[in-house]
């Protein structure tokens, strides 16, 4: 936790609240569910939440703000930003029953109203938001074909409508179809941990 504090130095009391709730509630649902492999669960706030928080760094939403989390596994990295985003909406959907229900199990233990995750599969969301954000979920030109339906046209941000997505290693084939408009960001210029090396976050107006 001092390693979020250490980044985000204006978190509130609540918020501060939340986000140390995490570790206990991954270490026991995990047990039951494996959503985080074994081994990594003991970095959970440097491989999970603060990578999921990258996103902030990129785009600070506007309260109202509509969030679709596409693949989220265990509620990453939508209950992390819908601890930072009290006042946006996150939907967060995944095609594995079982890892949305520790994210329904998590969000409802630490009190994250704005957080509602959902067992369904990209094509089958046909709600509208402002941002769809995920993790290393798939390509980005097939994340592109299935939420490009779900982006809404009306802008309340200061960042146009789009992905928003957390990716590592070479991107440069992926991004391709998008070079002129595509924005890449290594997360090593935000955050000074050797893990964050060669990670990158990736912002796609759409």
């Amino acid at each position: 936790m001092e390693l979020i504090q250490q980044y985000f130095p204006n978190l509130t009391a609540e918020q501060l609240r939340q986000l140390s709730a995490l570790n206990a509630l991954y270490h026991e649902w995990n047990e039951k569910i494996n959503v985080i492999s074994r081994k990594d669960i003991d970095n959970l706030y440097l491989h999970h939440v603060l990578h999921s928080m990258a996103i902030a760094r990129m785009a600070s939403f506007r309260p109202g703000t509509r969030v679709l989390d596409f693949g989220t596994g265990g509620g990453f990295p939508g209950i992390p930003l819908a601890i930072l985003f009290p006042e946006c909406e996150f939907k967060l959907i995944d095609g594995t029953g079982k890892k949305i229900r520790v994210a329904q199990e998590v969000s409802q233990s630490i009190g994250l109203t704005n957080c509602h995750p959902e067992h369904l599969r990209g094509e089958d969301e046909h709600d509208l938001f402002d941002f769809v954000v995920s993790r290393a979920v798939m390509p980005l030109p097939d994340l592109v074909k299935i939420v490009r339906k779900n982006i809404a046209r009306d802008q309340r941000n200061a960042l146009p409508n789009g992905i928003l997505c957390l990716k590592g290693g070479h991107l440069q084939e992926e991004t391709a179809p998008f070079r002129n408009v595509v924005q890449v960001e290594p997360l090593s210029s935000w955050f000074a941990e050797d893990w964050f090396r060669e990670k990158y976050c990736v912002y796609l107006p759409l």
